[in-house]
C-alpha cells in the first residue's frame, strides 16, 4: 500500500525540519539559539485575551458562518479601508483557521490539472507544495540581489503561457524582507491584466515595515485576491487565523470548499481577531518599533562578519544574507552552524534553487537571544576565514 502520488511529490518544510531537530538538542540540555523560526516572540494583545476569555464565558464556542463572523468580516473591512484607503464588501471575505487553509482553498478554486501559477524564487518554502496538491505547476521567476530581490515584469512575462492562471506576489517577502515599490506593483498589475490573469497577494506581513509603507494589491486592482492573517502582526501564530479577499464571481466556489472540508474557522478565535483589529494598535505599535530596533543590530553585526546585505529589508523579520563566500551548500551550512554554535539558521535552499548560498535570519526574539546568538555566529564565521 502506497501513498497517493501527489503527497509523494510534496517536500519537506525545512524550516520545521531544522527546529525538531532542535528540540532534540534542547530535550539533552543542549541551549540553542533560535534565529530560525519566523514566530513573533510577544504575547498576544490583552484585547485578544480579554475577548477570547469573555467568549468562553458567554458560550460563544458553536459554528459560525461559513465565510466568517459578520463581527470580524467587518473588522477586516474597516481595517483594510483606514490602512489603504479601500472598500471591501465583507461578502468578499472569507475567514480560515490560519492563512495557510486559506491557501488550500483558493488553489483549489483556481487551479485544474496542468494550470500553471506563477512565483517568485526565491519563495515562501510552501507555496509550491500547495499549488502542487491541487495539481497545479508551480512556474518560477528568479529574482536577483543585485535587482533588489525584485520581480522584473519582463521575466514575468516570458513564463506567461496559455496555462498560467495566476501571479502570486508577496510584499513585504518571505525570506527576503523586501518590501515591493508602489510602482513596479503597477507594472505587474499592468501586465496581469493585459493577460487576464488574476494577481494573488500574501499579504500576511503587512503592517510589520520599517521606514516605508507597503501597498496593498487591492489600491491597484479589485481583479486579485488576497491572502492575510493574525499570526504575524498580532503575535497569534497558535490561534491560527487567516483570510481570503476575494473577487465576488470566486466567493461561491470558495464558500462551498469551506463548508465541505473546515465548516468555519474557530469561532472564538474569530471573536479575538475582531478584537485585535479594533483594539490592538498600540501594542502593535510597540512590537514594529522593537522589531526595527533588532532589525537594525542584526544587519550591522552579520555585515561586520562578512555576510552580504547589498539590500538591507525593511519588512517582515528576517534577513536574507549572502554566504556564499563560507559555502555554496546553504543546508549543509545551517547544520553545521546548529552543530558546532548552537545557533538556529534556516539554509536559503529551503526557498527555492535561486536561494542557494543564502540564510535566512530571524530577529522574531528577543534582543538578549539575538546578541548571544550572533556573538556565537561571530566566533563561528571568524574560524571559517
Amino acid at each position: 500500500m502506497r501513498p497517493a502520488k501527489r503527497t509523494q511529490e510534496i517536500t519537506p518544510f525545512i524550516v520545521m525540519e531544522i527546529l525538531e531537530r532542535i528540540h532534540e538538542m534542547e530535550a539533552v540540555g543542549i541551549d540553542v539559539i533560535h534565529l530560525e523560526i519566523g514566530e513573533p516572540d510577544f504575547e498576544i494583545p490583552k484585547c485578544v485575551k480579554t475577548a477570547t476569555m469573555e467568549g468562553f464565558e458567554c458560550n460563544q464556542t458553536g459554528y459560525t458562518h461559513s465565510l466568517g463572523d459578520i463581527r470580524l468580516r467587518r473588522a477586516i473591512t474597516a481595517y483594510y479601508f483606514k490602512n489603504y484607503g479601500v472598500e471591501i464588501d465583507p461578502e468578499q471575505i472569507l475567514v480560515t483557521s490560519g492563512t495557510s487553509p486559506a491557501m488550500m482553498l483558493l488553489f483549489s478554486a483556481l487551479v485544474d490539472p496542468g494550470d500553471e501559477i506563477i512565483i517568485s524564487d526565491p519563495h515562501y518554502a510552501c507555496y509550491p507544495n500547495f499549488i502542487r496538491f491541487a495539481q497545479g505547476i508551480p512556474i518560477t521567476v528568479p529574482v536577483f540581489e543585485d535587482q533588489g530581490f525584485h520581480y522584473t515584469p519582463e521575466a514575468i512575462e516570458a513564463k506567461i503561457t496559455d496555462r498560467t492562471k495566476g501571479i502570486m506576489i508577496n510584499s513585504p517577502s518571505n525570506p527576503t524582507g523586501i518590501v515591493m515599490p508602489q510602482e513596479r506593483m503597477k507594472e505587474i498589475k499592468e501586465l496581469a491584466q493585459s493577460y487576464g490573469i488574476p494577481l494573488i497577494s500574501d499579504e500576511i506581513y503587512h503592517g510589520l515595515v520599517y521606514g516605508e509603507r507597503a501597498p496593498s494589491i487591492l489600491e491597484f486592482t479589485r481583479d486579485a485576491f488576497v491572502f492575510n492573517g493574525f499570526s504575524k502582526l498580532f503575535a497569534m501564530t497558535g490561534l491560527r487565523l487567516g483570510y481570503i479577499i476575494s473577487p465576488k464571481t470566486f466567493m461561491r466556489p470558495l464558500q462551498v470548499l469551506q463548508q465541505n472540508f473546515f465548516i468555519s474557522a474557530n469561532s472564538l478565535m474569530q471573536i479575538a481577531g475582531a478584537a485585535a483589529l479594533e483594539g490592538a494598535e498600540a501594542e502593535t505599535q510597540i512590537m514594529r518599533e522593537t522589531y526595527d530596533r533588532r532589525r537594525r543590530y542584526m544587519i550591522d553585526r552579520l555585515k561586520k562578519m562578512g555576510l552580504g546585505i547589498t539590500n538591507e529589508p525593511t519588512g517582515a523579520f528576517y534577513v536574507f544574507a549572502n554566504a556564499k563566500k563560507f559555502s555554496t551548500d546553504s543546508y549543509a551550512l545551517s547544520l553545521d552552524i546548529l552543530d558546532k554554535a548552537h545557533v538556529g539558521v534556516t539554509p536559503g535552499i529551503a526557498f527555492g534553487k535561486n536561494g542557494e548560498g543564502y540564510l535566512r535570519f530571524s530577529y522574531a526574539n528577543a534582543m538578549e537571544n539575538l546578541e548571544k546568538g550572533l556573538n556565537r555566529l561571530e566566533q563561528y564565521f571568524r574560524s571559517k576565514i
